[in-house]
């Protein structure tokens, strides 16, 4: 079975939400995508993310939301993350951190996509080491979904290209966000 995801990097303030808003389910209808992975740690003014965003992004088409270094920065948010398993902040965060590092979505094709969201160590803050927590987190999440993929948010376009180097063979797809400028690093 094929299944078409679509996944978007930092979605930015109001403009990054118009843009959603304006354009997200034309394009599910499309391209016929079957799950949408969105980070929105940047959404809320640029910076954070807010329940109402969270529920907005919903509406839009948006099926799972990741979240970045900007993950706590609007506080209401955390007992979103405490509750809902469609949003995720970085794996490598604290265990005590709110939330957790992995949300799932079931397809309306039936098989689940579960995301592993973490964050990169270069240049950012201190975080757990991305590699150890992709390896105990993959492993788990395939008990819950079919399909596996790894948000990497990192500064280093180099720490998201490794990342995709540790999970190839265990995870469908492996992406990065933080950057804000899109870069020409597929593989």
């Amino acid at each position: 079975m094929k299944l078409n995801i679509l996944c978007i990097g930092d979605i930015v303030g109001r403009p990054g939400r118009r843009a959603l808003a304006d354009k997200l389910k034309s394009l599910i209808a499309e391209r016929s995508i079957d799950c949408v992975i969105a980070n929105a740690e940047n959404a809320a003014g640029g910076s954070g993310l807010t329940p109402q965003i969270y529920e907005k992004l919903l509406r839009y088409g948006v099926n799972i939301i990741t979240l970045g270094d900007h993950a706590f920065r609007k506080r209401d948010i955390i007992e979103t993350l405490e509750r809902a398993d469609n949003i995720a902040r970085p794996a490598n965060f604290s265990e005590q951190a709110a939330g957790r590092g992995t949300a799932v979505y079931k397809t309306a094709k039936g098989p689940t996509v579960g995301v592993v969201n973490l964050i990169g160590r270069l240049f950012m803050k201190p975080a757990d080491c991305p590699y150890a927590a992709a390896d105990k987190l993959i492993p788990r999440l395939r008990q819950q979904a079919e399909i596996i993929i790894v948000e990497m948010h990192a500064e280093a376009t180099s720490e998201k290209m490794a990342m995709g180097y540790h999970v190839d063979g265990r995870a469908s797809g492996c992406f990065g966000t933080h950057t804000h400028i899109a870069t020409a690093d597929e593989r």
